[in-house]
């Protein structure tokens, strides 16, 4: 009963995390209007990142989770992750919340690619087709053909750079996480952000109201709540049980969409999605089933 109620509060907990994210970037949406850089948005982002982080941890007792085993091997990854990030600012720019979602929902097959490759991952002849059929909703999502899709080929760019970047990062921090806390991952990429986002704004600053201000919280204490529910929430069950819910994103930002910006999504970005989302769905499927495998076999050793 208990183990089920833990379950529970696991997926609870993975759903407000996505909900909290999507707050996030629909926030990082509206900011995104303002003349403020890429840079100088990053940097609200980071400082309040930084700052959650360290109270939560503190309060906790573990503050020293946060310290890095490994500052080299950080700092690389923390730059992808900066470059992912000005991806998704400019990204949100150009291209509806729905299709950008859509979008960087291929990254789990781009990472199932690049673990084959880099990783040494088997690639069976399921997920390949799955990989393929993904990639084909992408091109219907878009549809190419019709010349109706909102937005232009600088979301698109973006889009693609933001997948990369994650992608690979992903790809990189299946190796770090050997050694790192997912707090210090996070908190790391935070001070990046801030340090290169206050260098940005030390060379120009743009004028910050306070309903842009206010804004700018808003889209830091979202960003971090998110985080906190997601580590709470991986805490009670495996990351592959709550990555499985990041599709909830799709919804939520369809429903955010509507609300703030009257957009709904088209015939063909919708039977795009159920092909991208599909296509994840079975690549996390047979990962959860792989690891289930490994597992046994541990358990049980011949």
């Amino acid at each position: 009963m208990n183990q089920s109620k833990s379950h529970l509060e696991a997926i609870l907990l993975a759903i407000a995390a996505f909900t909290f994210w999507v707050l996030t970037d629909s926030t990082m949406k509206i900011v995104g209007r303002s003349p403020l850089s890429s840079l100088e948005i990053l940097a609200f982002l980071g400082v309040i990142m930084c700052a959650s982080l360290a109270t939560w941890t503190s309060l906790r007792g573990e503050l020293r989770i946060l310290r890095p085993k490994r500052p080299r091997r950080q700092f690389v990854r923390s730059f992808l992750d900066l470059a992912n990030n000005v991806g998704v600012v400019i990204a949100l720019r150009h291209v509806p919340l729905t299709l950008f979602y859509i979008l960087v929902f291929t990254s789990p097959m781009v990472i199932t690619v690049l673990a084959a490759i880099f990783l040494k991952e088997r690639l069976e002849q399921r997920k390949t087709f799955a990989i393929l059929a993904g990639f084909a909703g992408v091109v219907v999502a878009l549809d190419p053909w019709g010349g109706t899709t909102p937005g232009d080929w600088i979301g698109y760019l973006a889009c693609m750079i933001c997948v990369a970047c994650f992608s690979v990062n992903m790809v990189w921090s299946r190796v770090l996480t050997q050694t790192e806390s997912p707090e210090s991952l996070t908190f790391f990429s935070g001070m990046i952000m801030t340090a290169v986002g206050g260098i940005a704004m030390l060379l120009h600053a743009d004028p910050i109201g306070a309903r842009l201000l206010a804004e700018l919280i808003a889209m830091g204490v979202f960003c971090a709540a998110g985080t906190l529910c997601f580590y709470t929430a991986v805490k009670h069950t495996s990351a592959s049980n709550v990555s499985q819910y990041h599709y909830t994103q799709l919804l939520t930002g369809a429903l955010i969409s509507y609300v703030l910006w009257r957009e709904l999504p088209t015939l063909w970005m919708l039977a795009g999605a159920a092909l991208i989302v599909g296509s994840g769905a079975y690549i996390a499927w047979a990962a959860a089933r792989a690891g289930e495998r490994e597992d046994e076999v541990y358990e049980h050793p011949v």
